[in-house]
This record gives structure tokens, C-alpha cells and sequence, in this order.
């Protein structure tokens, strides 16, 4: 790794505290990863339906969508390192727990939809947490880019290698041998946080009280234009597009004639896609440009989501998953990337929490919907028609375009 190109584009791991974040992490989510697909197969081995597929998804992300607010506003009060070690262990607690029931065979329907609530009340602070944390983990705030599409970048290199891992424990161990790696793979992020010297934040806590600050930061998402067109987008195309992996399991068992094995395959196909859109922002110098690739990304998803509908070859799906999961991947990160760009530290929390309402608040009504609509209308034709609702976002973002792109130039 020498030369100018390649220095400039890791720009961000010549910080301490983000060179730790990114070891750790990178233990961590690859476990992470390896939890969901067990999850999904799991669900859908114990019940072969496709809707509770898409309750169990819906469980797991509702909490985003209700304590969001909330959560940004603590996040913003409380020291966030401290708060990332709580929601960190927590988690592994979590995934012990799942593997405790798994292994010794008496985990049931119910249990894995009480767990996947737990999680989902653990994320809906943790997840605008990590976000918002990687910001303070590096001293130059030119570099602030860099380090999202690094992070994105590790974590789309885990969703590659977690699930091709996990097809091959659940076929040897069972699914309950992903969640125990899963609980101990933990133990590392948990260690590099502790090992942080982060500097406190500057500027006076608010002393106004938590409903004011709420109402604050939505006056604000609400108000500024840009921000308001990014939020509108992503919360459209997580609604259609982010259900497809609840699918995964209905379209490798069913229209695919596999197993878990097929499923991994899938999911580390989107997870190449991913990488893809995490590496190609890495090399990005600024924010400009980030909102037209923003349009093109929803594009892509949704020019992709339809064909996968069409598809009943695997090496097609898995060509078309690697479509998918760039396009997604890559909406989420110049979406992050643009927001941290345009919102100010002191209401970034609050923004940040509104984003993952968003994006992940608005996914489980998409589960709910994807798992409905796949009941009755068949997976294959669901997947058809949230690819269209994705592509109608792109045209309309496209009007939304320039005025995101005005504001963004003005700043960097």
C-alpha cells in the first residue's frame, strides 16, 4: 500500500482511536453477520412462512422507529463511548442467550420473537450511537468521510465473509453455533472501546428539556430541504428495498431449489456489491458529487430488485444481489456521509437518529409488507413490485438533486 492514491484513500487509520474501532469492529460484525443469517434460517426452518419471516423482521427494527428520537437526544446528553460499551454488552448478552436456547434445543417461534424485540430495542440506541461515534473517533474533521466509508467498507467485507461462515456452521453445528460466536465475537469491539482516549466533547450540554430538543431537531429535518429530500428517499427504499433479505430464505429454499448453503451464497453475493460501494467511497476526496450517486444508487436497487424477481438461475441471482447490495449499501452510506456533511455537531444526534428512523424505522413495515404481499402474490412478484416503487424514487429524487448538491458544494 504505497503511493499517493492509496495513502489518501485510508486517510482515516492513521488515527489511534479509529485504527482500535476498526479491529475490534471488525471481529465484532463479521459474528454480527453470521447472527442474521441464522436468524432468518432459523425462523424459517421452525415455520416455513414467509410472513412470520417478515414478523420476525419487523420486531426487530420497530423499536428505531419508536425510540429514535429519544435516542438521539441521549446520545447527545450522555458520554458516548460509555453508552457504546453498555449497548455492546448487551448485545453479546443477547446472542448468548439465543445460542443457550439453540444448542440445547428448546428455543420455539416465540422466544426467537421476544429476542429479536431485544435486539431491536438495543439497536435503536447502538446503531445512530456508532454512527455518530466515528465522527469523534478522528481528530481532523476532513477526514470524517473517509472514516464512514471505511467503516462501511468493514462492514460490507463482513457481510461477505459472515454469511459464506454461517452456511457452513449451520450445516455442521446448527444455528446455535453462529449465535455463540456471535456473543464472544463481542468481546472485541468491547476491548478496543475501553482502550480509546477520546477527548470530551466541547461546547455546553442544552439545558432544555427532552420533548423541547425533540421538537428542535424535527423542526429542523423538516425545515432544511436537503436534508428532508435524503430522509424521504431512504425512508421510501428501505421500505421496499431493504426487505428482499427477509425473502433470501423463500427464494433459496423455493424458486432456487437450495438450502442454507444457496442462501449464504445470496447473501454473500449482495455482501460483494456492498464492499464494492464502501471501496468507491473510500477513494472519494469530499461530499460533492455524493447526491447525484445517491439517485443512481436508488436506481440501481431498483433496476436490480426487479430482475431478481425475474431470476430462477442462481449464478443470474447471485449477479443480481451484487447489484442490490451496492446499490443499497451505497444509499445508506452517501445518505450518512451527505447528513454528517450538512448537519451541524450540535443537533448531528438528533439528525442521525431521524436517518436510522428511516432507514431501519420504516424497514419493518417493509418486512410486514414483503412478508404479506409474498403470501399472496408469491416472493418472486413482491420483489417486482418494490423494485418499481424503488426506481420511482430515484426519478423523484432526480428534481430533489440540485438543491442537495448546491448546499453541499457551499460547504466543502
Amino acid at each position: 500500500m504505497s503511493g499517493p492514491p492509496v495513502a489518501h484513500a485510508w486517510r482515516a487509520l492513521r488515527h489511534r482511536n479509529f485504527q482500535l474501532y476498526f479491529a475490534g469492529q471488525g471481529i465484532s460484525i463479521i459474528g454480527t453477520w453470521m447472527t442474521r443469517m441464522a436468524t432468518i434460517w432459523l425462523v424459517y426452518r421452525l415455520t416455513h412462512s414467509p410472513l412470520l419471516l417478515g414478523v420476525v423482521g419487523f420486531a426487530g427494527l420497530i423499536p428505531t422507529f419508536v425510540l429514535a428520537p429519544f435516542a438521539g437526544v441521549w446520545i447527545e446528553r450522555l458520554d458516548r463511548r460509555r453508552l457504546l460499551v453498555c449497548t455492546q454488552a448487551a448485545a453479546a448478552l443477547h446472542a448468548l442467550a439465543l445460542a443457550a436456547l439453540t444448542l440445547a434445543r428448546v428455543v420455539t417461534y416465540r422466544e426467537i420473537l421476544a429476542l429479536a424485540l431485544c435486539q431491536g430495542l438495543i439497536n435503536a440506541f447502538d446503531t445512530p450511537l456508532r454512527q455518530i461515534f466515528v465522527g469523534q473517533m478522528v481528530d481532523d474533521r476532513e477526514d470524517l468521510g473517509n472514516a464512514i466509508a471505511i467503516s462501511s467498507s468493514l462492514a460490507n467485507g463482513a457481510r461477505l465473509v459472515g454469511p459464506a461462515i454461517a452456511g457452513l456452521v449451520i450445516a455442521g453445528f446448527g444455528e446455535g453455533g453462529c449465535f455463540l460466536i456471535d456473543g464472544l465475537s463481542y468481546l472485541a469491539v468491547i476491548a478496543s472501546l475501553l482502550m480509546m482516549r477520546i477527548q470530551p466533547l466541547a461546547g455546553r450540554p442544552s439545558k432544555a428539556g427532552m420533548l423541547e430538543q425533540m421538537r428542535e431537531g424535527w423542526q429542523y429535518v423538516s425545515g432544511f430541504r436537503p436534508v428532508r429530500a435524503i430522509l424521504l428517499l431512504s425512508a421510501l427504499l428501505a421500505l421496499m428495498g431493504y426487505p428482499t433479505s427477509v425473502l433470501l430464505p423463500v427464494f433459496a429454499g423455493q424458486v432456487l431449489r437450495g438450502g442454507p448453503a444457496t442462501m449464504g451464497w445470496l447473501t454473500a453475493a449482495s455482501g460483494i456489491g456492498a464492499l464494492g460501494s464502501g471501496l468507491s467511497l473510500v477513494f472519494r476526496k469530499s461530499a460533492d458529487g455524493l447526491a447525484r450517486m445517491l439517485q443512481i444508487a436508488a436506481g440501481l436497487l431498483g433496476g436490480g430488485l426487479i430482475l431478481f424477481g425475474l431470476s430462477r438461475a442462481l449464478w443470474l441471482s447471485m449477479g443480481l444481489m451484487v447489484l442490490i447490495g451496492f446499490g443499497m449499501m451505497q444509499v445508506f452510506s452517501a445518505s450518512n456521509t451527505l447528513i454528517q456533511t450538512l448537519v451541524p455537531e450540535d443537533k448531528q444526534g438528533r439528525v442521525m437518529s431521524y436517518f436510522l428512523m428511516s432507514m431501519f424505522g420504516t424497514a419493518p413495515f417493509g418486512s410486514l409488507l414483503a412478508g404479506a404481499l409474498a403470501h399472496r402474490i408469491g416472493a418472486p412478484h413482491t420483489v417486482l413490485v418494490t423494485g418499481a416503487f424503488c426506481l420511482a424514487g430515484s426519478l423523484w429524487f432526480g428534481l430533489e438533486r440540485p438543491g442537495v448538491q448546491a448546499v453541499v458544494q457551499a460547504i466543502v
